[in-house]
């Protein structure tokens, strides 16, 4: 394992506007000045060198593995040397909804000495409770605060652990409905979706994640970097709205028990797409399979996030499904594409009028190449759309025609995997799962 390198703490007298116009549900509540030796400025910082700034994400059994792997991706997209440590005894640890992901180190490999610039912790329950009770790392983050460097938390873990622990005394912080009132024993509780105070910044839950993310990556690296990270997001713009979908030539998907999803992976598959389609299809009660195209359960993602399939696609393809859902990243796609086996799958789930779906890259390098998208409206990522025969409807965030759903990217996932569900369960389960997840 490489060596720690150890990087000046950051200053949190930033400078910050109490509202912030663009977006406005994000807060900023400015503290004294705390370093005197060591000054910088949002805009100073965005205009040094990038530097990579040293990241922990410890992650446990029980952790929401969108609130984990959003961060993740969107830190290590903005240059930032991310670690995914594990609290438990092993390097795999069982997400929330059946997801495994594997972490790239243990909690107990930096003992008390690692030296990060931020330190954020996911939410999900048990995996807040499993991080609270993890010794080392409450040191450690105790430690980041009395040394004034940046700490955070989502959902959960900001009443679980951060309260629990001390560390919001005084301090304005947000976290999940659920565990707002235990917050406010511990903290200033305010409902923003995202939250910061000096050096601590707080989130809702999952829905609100991609915006924490953001927020971080303006703290580490300046809003010039966040912008430049946020565009190729494809963000929403209007949250805590209800989503819609563009739906043409409507049908009803039925399906007779289940009903059964196959969501092919592989490596350098988006995880942030993967993971969120995985986790919503779950969290509504439907029976996913996650396949790897690989020769092994463990594919690498394309931000290098390591997860754990449920089986090998030869064993996946002996069983017929309901839906099969394509995430997007270009590798993944094209090794997709490449799959003799998952194109045959999908053509037969089309000539039987059988749902299937893909997000991102995958429309344009999967579906379009093997006619999947013949006589149908699509749309797909971006700066993937002029691959489209057809691109009428490519500016829609989701796309429904007959059988066939489409979206553009990781920050349409939510949306995309909502308009399976409302298809699969009616919209008033899918609006629901929205209300429930803060999208």
């Amino acid at each position: 394992m490489a060596a720690l390198l150890h990087f000046p703490p950051l200053s949190h007298s930033l400078s910050f506007l109490p509202y912030n116009s663009k977006s406005p549900n994000l807060f900023f509540t400015p503290k004294p000045q705390t370093n005197r030796f060591l000054l910088f400025s949002a805009t100073a910082m965005a205009a040094a060198p990038p530097t990579a700034r040293k990241v922990l994400v410890p992650i446990a059994n029980g952790t929401e593995p969108m609130e984990a792997v959003i961060t993740i991706d969107v830190l290590r997209r903005a240059g930032a040397d991310v670690t995914v440590a594990s609290v438990e005894k092993e390097l795999r640890v069982d997400a929330c909804h059946g997801v495994k992901i594997i972490a790239d180190a243990l909690i107990t490999d930096y003992g008390e000495q690692g030296i990060f610039d931020l330190i954020t912790l996911p939410g999900g329950m048990p995996g807040a409770t499993n991080l609270k009770n993890s010794g080392i790392l409450e040191s450690m983050v105790k430690k980041q605060a009395a040394d004034g460097r940046l700490y955070a938390a989502v959902c959960a873990s900001p009443a679980v652990a951060l309260g629990a622990w001390g560390l919001l005394k005084g301090v304005k912080a947000t976290c999940y409905p659920a565990f707002m009132e235990q917050l406010a024993s511990t903290a200033n509780a305010v409902e923003s979706r995202v939250q910061m105070d000096g050096k601590v910044v707080t989130s809702r839950g999952p829905g609100t994640t991609m915006e924490y993310a953001v927020a971080l990556v303006e703290q580490l690296y300046g809003k010039e970097k966040a912008d430049e990270i946020s565009g190729p997001l494809v963000m929403r713009s209007n949250h805590g709205e209800e989503y819609t979908i563009k739906e043409l030539n409507p049908v009803q998907w039925t399906f007779n028990d289940g009903p059964r999803i196959l969501v092919p992976i592989a490596n350098g598959t988006e995880e942030m797409e993967a993971v969120m389609i995985i986790d919503i299809l779950r969290r509504a009660k439907a029976n996913v399979v996650v396949a790897s195209v690989e020769d092994k359960v463990e594919i690498l993602a394309s931000r290098q996030v390591k997860l754990e399939a449920d089986m090998l696609l030869d064993e996946a393809a002996r069983l017929s499904y309901d839906v099969i859902v394509l995430p997007g990243g270009l590798g993944g796609a094209q090794a997709f594409a490449n799959s003799e086996k998952l194109v045959n799958l999908l053509k037969k789930q089309r000539e039987s009028n059988r749902p299937y779906g893909a997000i991102c890259a995958s429309p344009a390098l999967v579906l379009e190449p093997h006619g999947l998208l013949k006589g149908k409206k699509a749309t797909a990522f971006p700066a993937m759309a002029n691959k489209l025969s057809d691109q009428s409807e490519a500016e829609n965030r989701v796309v429904v025609d007959g059988n066939l759903i489409t979206s553009r990217g990781p920050g349409t996932s939510m949306e995309f995997a909502l308009g399976i569900v409302e298809k699969l369960f009616g919209r008033e389960k899918a609006l629901e799962l929205a209300k429930t997840m803060l999208l």
